[in-house]
């Protein structure tokens, strides 16, 4: 019997799909706002604002989307420590960036107290480490699907489902 092609819309398809966004945005916003705080350019820090906005909230729908494949891949794969360890990563470079992104956020309102430079060392340091995680966190990823080829459909020996 020829085995059928599965659709590529699949759930587990969702998250490397959504993935992608996240990381180039957050590891764009971590450079502006480095380049901001070396040369006090306004339009580098309103740019990182924005990048970390978008990339916050790309991320949170990544988190979601990888718990959504999760049910699925952890069935099919030979270790499933490494995913596990994936997405508690994952969830902690979310909350590590959402915090950076309150702080940039408290930044911007008018109270003296939150121009101070603490404030903008504290959000660089939530950033830099938050991009240490979301580095390790896709390498975990990577690894997943390219040792364990998580949601991937793997053809048959002989590729007989593509005649």
């Amino acid at each position: 019997m020829i085995e059928e092609i599965p659709e590529f819309w699949r759930t587990e398809v969702f998250h490397p799909l959504s993935v992608h966004f996240p990381i180039a945005l957050l590891l764009a916003a971590v450079v502006f706002k480095i380049i901001a705080l070396k040369y006090s350019r306004e339009m580098w820090e309103r740019g990182g604002s924005v990048l970390l906005i978008a990339g916050v909230v790309s991320l949170w729908l990544a988190v979601f989307t990888g718990d959504l494949a999760d049910g699925i891949v952890s069935r099919k794969i030979c270790d499933p420590t490494i995913l596990k360890e994936h997405e508690n990563l994952a969830w902690t470079t979310a909350w590590l960036f959402s915090a950076g992104l309150g702080v940039d956020l408290l930044r911007q309102l008018k109270y003296p107290i939150f121009k101070n430079m603490l404030f903008r060392l504290v959000m660089i340091l939530l950033l830099l480490i938050g991009a240490g995680t979301l580095t390790y966190t896709g390498h975990l990823g990577a690894t997943l699907v390219y040792q364990q080829a998580a949601g991937v459909y793997t053809p048959s020996g002989n590729c007989a489902e593509f005649e």
